[in-house]
């Protein structure tokens, strides 16, 4: 399934929102490198790296439009002639979301209703957005299944689900085509471990390499179904390819169906870098999910997704990249 989707890349031209970002890199590297028509990345850079896409600028299929999604016709502009869109552009983190929900709405929610309106005017033949797990909320219920949600914990929470709720909207409304994809707990390679909201497999394996302690929040004992980056990007492709009539307008798991405590991940890092720090604990995160485990069996059925990459085996290929 996935050999038949890259082999459709050649034939179509590609907008990616957030595109210097973590995940947006690593989709726009796949599809310059299977030789899509255009790869084109709409990025603002509060989130994202020039350095993520410094080696695509030079290739003649590569195109950067530097501005941002809270504006209309900029996301209009970037729309013109391009078949599918890649919606990865976002505020993520849900303690930035405590500290300022208001610009976490107008990212989120304001400059996804703004693609929606430039996919719509520019009959783009399907768009498929950056969705969340954080949409679980509340539900105790593992593993989580797409159609059983609870209340949002964080602004974050609320913005992503108000994501899906718009899509709903615009595919009844207006014909839109779009998939939404509930990543979660996404690592690898480009993923920035300096920032103030860095993700914490970034932040353990900078730690382990400089030869220090984490800190890890609350007990440890909460889990979490962590995404190598190479899922990630299949089911992307196999969302923007995917022929099932049923496929379209749904929202769909994206994890491997397997979870670890952040105490066992601590300990699996440190097994790999071959040393025995020990992690400091502090205070638990207001508007953390406890525990985490996805159910991929609706993605499984209607994309053909099949996640390759396991938890351990990610840990090691992050390892590896950040050490060389």
């Amino acid at each position: 399934m996935i050999d038949f989707c890259l082999g459709k890349v050649k034939e179509h031209s590609f907008l990616i929102t957030g595109g210097a970002g973590f995940i947006g890199s690593n989709i726009a590297e796949l599809l310059l490198k299977k030789e899509a028509k255009l790869v084109r990345v709409l990025d603002n850079f509060s989130n994202g790296y020039r350095k993520n896409i410094e080696e695509f600028v030079s290739n003649p299929r590569f195109e950067l439009i530097e501005g941002d999604i809270r504006d209309l016709n900029t996301c209009k502009e970037a729309c013109k002639g391009v078949d599918y869109v890649s919606h990865q552009a976002a505020l993520g983190s849900v303690p930035r979301s405590i500290k300022d929900p208001i610009i976490t709405n107008e990212v989120n929610i304001s400059g996804f209703l703004n693609m929606l309106v430039a996919v719509k005017e520019h009959k783009v033949k399907r768009m498929v957005y950056a969705a969340s797990s954080s949409t679980y909320g509340d539900s105790q219920n593992l593993p989580k299944v797409e159609d059983v949600i609870g209340k949002p914990l964080s602004p974050y929470a609320v913005t992503k689900y108000v994501n899906e709720l718009y899509a709903d909207v615009f595919a009844k409304t207006y014909g839109t085509d779009t998939i939404g994809l509930r990543y979660f707990n996404v690592f690898g390679p480009k993923q920035d471990p300096d920032g103030a909201y860095a993700a914490v497999i970034p932040l353990f394996m900078k730690a382990v390499k400089e030869g220090r302690s984490a800190f890890i929040n609350g007990d440890g004992e909460q889990s979490r179904d962590f995404t190598y980056i190479e899922n990630v990007v299949q089911a992307n492709i196999l969302s923007l390819f995917a022929q099932n009539s049923e496929a379209p307008n749904q929202i769909y798991n994206i994890a491997v169906g397997e979870c670890i405590t952040l105490n066992q991940l601590w300990n699996t890092i440190n097994r790999i870098a071959g040393t025995h720090i020990e992690p400091i604990y502090r205070e638990q995160r207001v508007g953390d999910v406890r525990n985490s485990l996805a159910d991929i069996g609706k993605a499984t059925a209607l994309l053909g997704y099949d996640p390759k990459i396991r938890i351990e085996e990610g840990l090691k290929k992050l390892y590896y990249w950040f050490n060389n």
